[in-house]
């Protein structure tokens, strides 16, 4: 390489580093008047004051005996999350919420009962996410809104249409099925919480642990008391009943068959007081029963679930009788013993005894609460 070369390459090099030089000064400054003109002025921590702190309200929940009991499927360090922030509800519409007449249907002795007051009236479709939470929760549930213009409560479904001030959730806690577990219905208080803050509203959802100790010691008394009277028709050693002759004899006696395979004694309000069911575990459907041919006939009283007991037993027995002698079979009780006055007594009073416990609890036999928790 020559000289000039050299020297043409130095000045070269010399050039483009200036020029990168100036073009970086004047980003400097140009950051420094925008850093001026539009930044505030650093805060000095050595100044700065601590605000008092609020001394904490919460309480953590305490698990004691029966409560742990009722929380035994969940994991040992498992807390329930604190509630979300909502808006309080002003005086005025505190006293509109307490002169609100009580749900239909809504019964606080076996439903967790979750509420939403609002100042302005929330849409049916904002209550969509609301919906679909609960519904992931896997229980069923009820959301009903209050309509001044009827002065009445009402379904407030996704396409309802209508608009809330007032909304109330309902989960019922138990069943035959089981009870209702602690994250179903966390998950559920959950979403009534962030719908509530989501409209400003204030939203009030009950202890979740004491709804479900509640719920288990509910669910031990209704095990006392969940009691089915049975009496069957039994053939002659070594014969069966053929499926067509019971289908002819139930109909004629007042039964039907229905969807799920047994033949249903309605009363005028088409309430079942007592079932006719296969005595083996086929049950009697329409396709099949010309074909089948069985070892027995069962009737069935369901207590709780009946209100006047000692009529629907009285006219079963009755029915029992008339079948037994179309069919040409014995009535027996469950230990194939043919039922006579002594052993109808004791069904009686095992009959007695029962109704006398419901009743006692404020759950009388086929009562709404009594259909509901033995369902």
């Amino acid at each position: 390489m020559s000289d000039l070369q050299a020297s043409l390459l130095i000045i070269g090099a010399v050039v483009v580093g200036g020029v990168t030089a100036f073009n970086w000064l004047q980003q400097w400054r140009l950051r420094r008047r925008l850093e001026d003109a539009f930044s505030d002025k650093p805060e000095d921590v050595l100044l700065r004051q601590e605000p008092a702190r609020e001394p904490s309200t919460r309480v953590e929940p305490q698990l004691h005996g029966t409560a742990r009991a009722a929380v035994q499927d969940e994991p040992d360090d498992w807390v329930e999350p604190p509630p979300a922030a909502t808006a309080p509800v002003n005086a005025a519409n505190t006293a509109t919420v307490q002169a609100l007449p009580p749900v239909p249907d809504f019964d606080s002795s076996i439903d967790y009962i979750a509420a939403i007051d609002a100042s302005e009236p929330v849409s049916a479709a904002g209550l969509a996410e609301l919906h679909t939470r609960a519904a992931a929760a896997g229980k069923r549930f009820r959301v009903v809104g209050f309509n001044p213009d009827i002065g009445e409560w009402e379904e407030a479904g996704r396409l309802s249409g209508g608009r809330y001030a007032h909304l109330r959730l309902a989960v019922q806690l138990l069943s035959r099925k089981g009870i209702v577990d602690v994250a179903a219905l966390t998950a559920i208080s959950e979403a009534v919480r962030e719908c509530a803050a989501r409209f400003s509203a204030s939203a009030h959802c009950p202890d979740v642990h004491t709804a479900v100790v509640t719920a288990r010691d509910l669910d031990a008394y209704c095990a006392d008391v969940d009691v089915a009277i049975g009496v069957n028709v039994l053939p002659s050693a070594g014969e069966s009943f053929a499926g067509t002759r019971i289908r002819t004899l139930a109909e004629s006696a007042g039964f039907k068959l229905e969807p799920d395979g047994v033949f249903h004694y309605r009363d005028d309000a088409r309430r079942t007081l007592f079932t006719l069911d296969n005595h083996e575990p086929a049950p009697f459907l329409p396709e099949q029963i010309k074909h089948l041919s069985t070892s027995g006939v069962t009737l069935l009283l369901d207590v709780p679930r009946v209100a006047d007991g000692y009529t629907a037993l009285d006219l079963m027995l009755r029915t029992g009788a008339v079948l037994a002698e179309g069919l040409g079979g014995s009535l027996v009780d469950d230990n194939r013993v043919p039922l006579n006055e002594n052993s109808v007594r004791a069904i009686q009073q095992q009959l007695k005894s029962i109704h006398a416990k419901m009743e006692a609890r404020g759950m009388a036999p086929g009562s709404e609460r009594a259909l509901r928790l033995f369902s």
